[in-house]
Parts: structure tokens; sequence; C-alpha cells
């Protein structure tokens, strides 16, 4: 059962989003998640993962400080909250369970994907 992502649209440059992802399963509050994007003609890139406890997280260079990852266990979401849009931010976003009890940068390291959400940053 994929993770059901929500959340992305059409925005100006210096918008906020934010993206949601529920585990159907409701199997995940032990394992490490991630957010992944992919733009057109691009491979897939990491943007940020949390640990199953939601008290460490990490993020890519190009995002670091406008956005942030957190999650509620109870509702088994993770969030992606983005600020400071800009249109190179414009990607498919999907979010990921690790296979671990961290998340991680690499996407082999992720058991289970969402269908991802379109976020589109105009100038």
């Amino acid at each position: 059962v994929q993770l059901q992502a929500s959340g992305g649209g059409l925005v100006q440059t210096g918008g906020s989003l934010r993206l949601s992802c529920v585990d159907p399963r409701r199997t995940s509050t032990n394992n490490g998640m991630g957010w992944f994007r992919q733009a057109p003609g691009k491979e897939r890139e990491f943007v940020a993962h949390i640990n199953w406890r939601g008290d460490s997280t990490h993020y890519a260079d190009s995002v670091k400080g406008r956005f942030t990852i957190s999650r509620d266990n109870a509702k088994n979401t993770v969030y992606l909250q983005m600020n400071s849009l800009n249109p190179e931010d414009t990607a498919v976003y999907y979010c990921g369970v690790s296979r671990y009890a961290v998340g991680s940068s690499d996407a082999s390291r992720y058991a289970r994907w969402g269908q991802g959400t379109q976020v589109t940053v105009s100038s």
C-alpha cells in the first residue's frame, strides 16, 4: 500500500506550502521517514529525513533553513513545511518510509513510497 502524499500546488516565489504524507498501513511509527523530489529531466534527489521519534532531522543544503520536516506518529503522518519557495524547488515531491529507525539521504534505504505531489513555483 502506497503512502498518500498531498498538499502540493502552484505558488509564487517566496510563498509557502505544507506537504503531508499519511501511511494507511499505520506501521511506520518505528521507522524513519523522508522526502525526496524529482524535477523534469533530473534524478530524484534527497530533501529531508526524520527519525522515528521525530527528534532528529537532516536536510539537503539546498533547502536548509527554508524547509522543516516533522511527524505526528499518532496520525501516522509526516509533514514538510516549505517556506521561501523559489522556482528551483519545482518538482514532484515523494515521501518514503525507511527500512530503519532513522531516515537516510539514500533512496535505496526506503521500503515504501507515496505517489508524489506536484509543487510548482512561479517566478
